[in-house]
This record gives C-alpha cells, structure tokens and sequence, in this order.
C-alpha cells in the first residue's frame, strides 16, 4: 500500500500467513484427534480431551512467561511497548488456562468419578488464574494507566513464580493426576498419539501468537486514540473563553 512503512507490509504479511496456516492446521488436528489416534486402554475416548487440554496448558504457560519477562523490562524501562505484549499475554494465558480449567474437570467426572479434588497440580493452576484474574481486573479499575501498570508489572512477575510449582507438583506430590499415558502393549505414549500431541500443540502455541499480535496491534490504537483524546481535551481547556 502507497505510503505504509515497509516494516509495517512485512508484518502484516507475516500476520496473514500465520493466520492461514492456523486456519489449515486446525482441522488437521481435528481429523488427527477423532480419526488416526488409537483409545488409551485405560480412559479410553474421553482422554481425547487431552489434545486441547495440554495444548491449552502449553500456550497459558507462554502466555504467563511472555507477560512476566514483559512486566520484567517495562519497569525497568518503562517502554509501553513491554507493557502492551505483557498486558495482552495476560489475557491470552487467563483465557487458555480458563480452556485448561474447564477441560480438566470434564475428563476427571469420567475417570476419577469427581468433578475436582485437591490435587496439587489443580490448585496451583488454579491459584495462578486467580492471580492473572487478578490482574486484569487491577488494570481495569486503576485510575491511573501507570499506576497499574507498575503494579500488574509486579502481579504478573510474581504469579510466574507458581509455573514451576505446577509443572512439577506431579513429580514433587503423587496423587491422581496423569504423568504418562497408557496404550496397550506398553507404557508411554503410542506414537501416532505423540505426534498428535505435538501437532495440536505446535497449532495452540500458533493460534496463541495470532492472537497475541492482533491485540497488542489493538492497544498500540488504545494508546494513540487515549493521546489524541488528551490532547484535544488539554487544546479544549485551553481555548475555552474567559
């Protein structure tokens, strides 16, 4: 286009690509999920649930890490642009941990015979939405950007601190949450269920980076309609007559 930064074409055409090639990777997971991968012998057709709730839990985690490594350089520098990537990671990681939160419940009724218990790896995940929750309703209700954007900054590094808890707490605590699957004949996963896997999971990490650049691309024009209403406000005050 006449007139736009040659920087700003090449985004959106790496943009356009990436939403095409989530576009045409999403049903190839679907066909993968329901049609090529075998039954675990032990859960058997509910654990397909797995192939969106792990994938859910990889790009929350991306989300969280993003928005604590973000928070980290914007109050060290105070540069907007960090402070946009970590508010927008924010959002995407409460929105696929709330994908990881609803998911899980649906495949424990089925196999433990509730719909949740105090497993640790369950409370941990569940306290790190709150603290995201957290902190997205401080930054909707501050009355002053910078304020809690100083604040959230500090919430979000804080909350990265419960990511190792939750990967571990397997390993750390047993309970009844799964380390491995089962397939007969063996132990792990079967490998048409592994490349399943990592294909839903290569999509999720896709589709969240899509999203992601679409809203901070959102609140680069929150911060610009935000400084031309200031700026028309002070340039109204100061043309008003006596």
């Amino acid at each position: 286009m006449a007139g736009q930064p040659s920087g700003s074409g090449w985004m959106d055409t790496t943009e356009r690509a990436l939403d095409l090639l989530v576009a045409l990777l999403v049903p190839v997971c679907l066909y993968t999920i329901f049609q090529v991968v075998p039954t675990e012998e032990k859960m058997g057709v509910v654990q397909r649930i797995f192939y969106f709730h792990v994938p859910s839990a990889f790009a929350g985690f991306l989300g969280v890490v993003l928005c604590a490594v973000c928070s980290a350089l914007y109050l060290w520098t105070r540069d907007r642009r960090f402070d946009r990537v970590a508010h927008a990671s924010a959002e995407l990681g409460v929105v696929f941990f709330t994908i990881v939160l609803l998911t899980g419940p649906i495949w424990a009724r089925p196999v433990w015979g509730v719909w949740w218990t105090g497993e640790v790896r369950l409370t941990s995940t569940l306290v790190l939405w709150l603290m995201y929750a957290g902190y997205l309703i401080l930054r909707q209700s501050a009355e002053n950007p910078e304020q809690a954007a100083r604040w959230a900054g500090v919430l979000g590094i804080v909350g990265a601190l419960d990511l190792p808890i939750i990967y571990k707490s397997v390993e750390w605590w047993r309970g009844l949450h799964p380390k491995v699957l089962r397939v007969s004949g063996g132990q792990g996963l079967d490998p048409a269920m592994g490349k399943a896997f990592g294909l839903c999971v290569f999509t999720f990490v896709l589709f969240f980076t899509a999203l992601l650049i679409k809203r901070c691309r959102v609140a680069r024009l929150e911060d610009q309609v935000a400084e031309l209403t200031h700026r028309v406000a002070r340039r109204s005050v100061h043309t008003e007559p006596a």
